[in-house]
This record gives C-alpha cells, sequence and structure tokens, in this order.
C-alpha cells in the first residue's frame, strides 16, 4: 500500500472528517472537489502573477481555501475553530477589491476574459470561484453549511475579477469587451 492512496474509495465511496461512506456523487463532495479545483487554479495564478501584492493575497486565499474545504468535510460537532471563515477573511477581500479598483479605470462595459497571462488564470479561477459556490450553495441544502463560507466564496469571485482586471491595468493591457 502506498502512502498516496489507500484503494478504499474504489467501491465510489470516500470520507469526510468525522463519516465514512459517503457517495462521491454526494453534493458535499462535489463542493468538496469545486473548491480544491478552485484552489488548484489560483496556484496556476499566481504561477503567472509578478504583483507581490497580488501573490501575498493570493497564497492567503488558498490557505483560506483549505479552511472552505475542511470545514464543508466536517460536520459542526467536529469542526475545530481552525476551519472556520471568520467575517474578517470576508473583509480582508472586500478591502483588497476597493484599494485595487481605486487603482482602475472605471468599468462601463462587459470584458471578455483575458489579457495578459496573470489576468487569464485569474479570470479562470474566476468562473471556477462561482462554480464552487453554486455547488457549496446546492450541498448546503443537504448539509448544514456556514453561512460565512457562501459570503466568502461570493466575494472570492468578486476579488478575482477585480485582481484580473488589475494585472491588464498594471501590464498596460487594455480590455476587450464583447460586440453585440
Amino acid at each position: 500500500m502506498s502512502d498516496y492512496y489507500t484503494g478504499k474509495g474504489d467501491c465510489g465511496l470516500t470520507g469526510t472528517i468525522g463519516k465514512t461512506g459517503v457517495d462521491k456523487s454526494d453534493a458535499i463532495i462535489r463542493a468538496i472537489g469545486d473548491v480544491d479545483e478552485l484552489n488548484s487554479c489560483i496556484g496556476v495564478a499566481i504561477a503567472h502573477t509578478d504583483d507581490l501584492k497580488t501573490l501575498e493575497l493570493l497564497y492567503s486565499i488558498q490557505n483560506n481555501l483549505f479552511k472552505v474545504g475542511a470545514a464543508l468535510a466536517s460536520s459542526q460537532a467536529d469542526r475545530q475553530p481552525q476551519h472556520k471563515i471568520d467575517d474578517g477573511a470576508t473583509a480582508d477581500l472586500e478591502k483588497a477589491i476597493a484599494q485595487m479598483d481605486g487603482e482602475l479605470p472605471e468599468l462601463r462595459e462587459f470584458v471578455l476574459p483575458g489579457g495578459s497571462k496573470s489576468a487569464a488564470y485569474l479570470h479562470l479561477a474566476r468562473s471556477v470561484a462561482r462554480r464552487a459556490e453554486r455547488s457549496v450553495v446546492e450541498s448546503s441544502r443537504a448539509h448544514k453549511t456556514d453561512p460565512a463560507l457562501l459570503g466568502y466564496l461570493n466575494r472570492l469571485s468578486s476579488f478575482l475579477f477585480v485582481a484580473a482586471l488589475y494585472a491588464n491595468h498594471n501590464e498596460g493591457i487594455g480590455e476587450k469587451h464583447p460586440k453585440y
């Protein structure tokens, strides 16, 4: 047996913190997977971002997404204090959005995702964040979910959008807009 797999999930079941035998198609497992995918997308954005302020925020977000995953994977009885997303994490995103937005020109149109490599990957992370948020909303109907997780994920997608605009602005790349 390897340290990297157990083989226990081969029958379509998995475990969460304090619970075994959860179907891999359960909404909570999909939500955890979408949050994990989001974290990976942010890792790719990090690999293509040079702005130190943005990098610091992205690393913090990655750590918070591990908290989100742990909170989703645990029942309230099993949840540890370190698995909680507090209002401060959401407030930090709001503060970063305001600071970046203060340096950007006014946005009057929709933008096409893309531009610099950093911005393109931040836009990709934003769209995955929206999916993760939808998955957590869906799973919250069957599993008790901390409402702070939804607020954090919602604000995170807004942050990633502004961070993409900020990346293009800093690299002197103008936004492209859809033609209808």
